[in-house]
């Protein structure tokens, strides 16, 4: 049985709870394996809808293994609502499990973070200001935090004072906020302690065993690859890797155990946040994909930014990937546009032609996109369950997409709800 990757092949917002959450019914172990509570994961089931943010999307299945990787950075407050806000609605979070190799967001990387993005000013990068940058920043010093100093207090409190050592400094002097004193962040956060406790696992021999025993697992990341903080639109990015080479490292197994990648990407683009974005549109074509997507952020409620489906930086995501299916979300967003775009090609300030994704930041920033028209459909999609219940016109956008990405597209999202999607995914 095979292990599959399934990661955003955009910046982030394509969709990616809702694959999940329906491979997810298929499979035995869902592991999350980057990113923070600065994503947001959308999930429709029935008339129920669910916001999740750190707890994997399989969690609405049943005796479905959900891990939270050594890769992921977690807010204890932050993962203790979301659990509690699960269980009050029924949903058992008995297979949940957080890896002790976790790092820790506290609440001085939330100040650094908020903070720096003030003093940036009009060249914010636009995070969303839980943490997320600071606390990885701290991992890569080695003065952070894990999941498993919970486990003992007395060690716990000697980290904080160590960290909070430096930290006061900078928050006081640099940004004139108030000091924290150890004893207080450690009071919080054992209180935290005793609810994750049960949870906290060495997630990466559970993940080991699960393959051995021919389980099927998923893992899934956060945000997208044209946010990765190496391959992304630097410095406009994440502060981790959400590309499919993660997945081994953000949950303890070697490459040789991943089976595929499955991409997901919308059929036309959003971006959340400052940085460059080629296809943006400001028009009649763009308010519809923002109306009728419901194109708003499930963790800031930011408005997203959208545009016709950028054919080159797709096709640099399945490079980066190795991405061997594409999942194809909201199809049903463009029904009811006249004509609809694919962006086949950059021009650059100079007039040059560029049909693989630049590599230097400036050249990208004053990129224009070339385009290839095609008609539109007006036909409601929501019914569709196969390729061949597409009215023409939609199927030979899908066609052209898959022609030039050289991937097959298993699975088209034709609908908000869970089971609103045409599948043939090889898993």
């Amino acid at each position: 049985m095979p292990a599959t990757v399934v990661i955003g092949a955009q910046w982030g917002d394509e969709g990616k709870g809702k694959v999940v959450d329906l491979l997810a019914e298929r499979s035995e172990v869902v592991a999350r394996y980057q990113g923070g509570n600065n994503a947001g994961h959308t999930i429709v089931a029935g008339d129920e809808v669910y916001k999740l943010h750190l707890v994997p999307s399989g969690i609405l299945y049943p005796g479905t293994l959900c891990v939270i990787g050594n890769g992921t950075v977690v807010d204890p407050g932050a993962l203790c609502a979301e659990i509690d806000g699960l269980e009050e609605r029924g949903v058992s979070l008995e297979t949940l499990r957080i890896s002790g190799n976790a790092h820790l967001i506290m609440p001085y990387h939330v100040m650094l973070d908020g903070a720096s993005e003030m003093k940036l000013g009009k060249f914010s990068i636009g995070t969303t200001r839980r943490g997320i940058g600071p606390c990885y920043q701290d991992k890569a010093a080695r003065v952070g935090i894990r999941a498993q100093d919970l486990l003992d207090p007395k060690i716990l409190v000697r980290k904080l004072e160590i960290a909070l050592e430096a930290k006061n400094e900078i928050l006081e002097k640099l940004y004139g906020l108030p000091r924290l004193a150890p004893a207080d962040v450690a009071e919080d956060l054992l209180a935290h302690a005793e609810r994750l406790r049960p949870f906290i696992a060495d997630t990466a021999l559970i993940i080991d065993r699960a393959l051995r025993d021919g389980k099927r697992v998923l893992f899934e990341g956060a945000q997208g690859t044209m946010l990765d903080i190496d391959h992304g639109t630097y410095p406009f990015v994440t502060s981790s890797n959400p590309v499919a080479g993660a997945a081994c490292t953000g949950t303890g197994i070697g490459p040789t155990r991943i089976d595929s990648v499955l991409g997901v990407t919308k059929a036309y683009v959003t971006r959340v946040g400052e940085g460059p974005f080629p296809t943006e549109l400001d028009d009649d074509a763009g308010r519809h994909m923002l109306e009728q997507g419901n194109e708003f952020g499930t963790t800031t409620g930011r408005q997203r930014r959208c545009g016709w489906l950028d054919l080159v930086a797709l096709r640099y995501a399945v490079r980066l990937s190795g991405m061997t299916q594409l999942a194809l979300t909201k199809l049903d967003v463009l029904s009811g546009l006249d004509r609809v775009r694919l962006c086949v090609a950059y021009r650059d300030r100079d007039g040059a032609r560029l049909t693989d994704f630049p590599y230097h930041q400036t050249v990208f920033h004053g990129c224009t996109p070339e385009y290839e028209e095609m008609a539109g459909w007006d036909e409601d999609l929501s019914g569709c369950r196969s390729l061949e219940d597409l009215p023409p016109r939609a199927r030979e956008y899908v066609d052209a997409i898959a022609a030039a990405v050289e991937v097959p597209i298993t699975l088209i999202g034709t609908g908000q709800g869970r089971h609103q999607v045409i599948d043939q995914v090889e898993v």
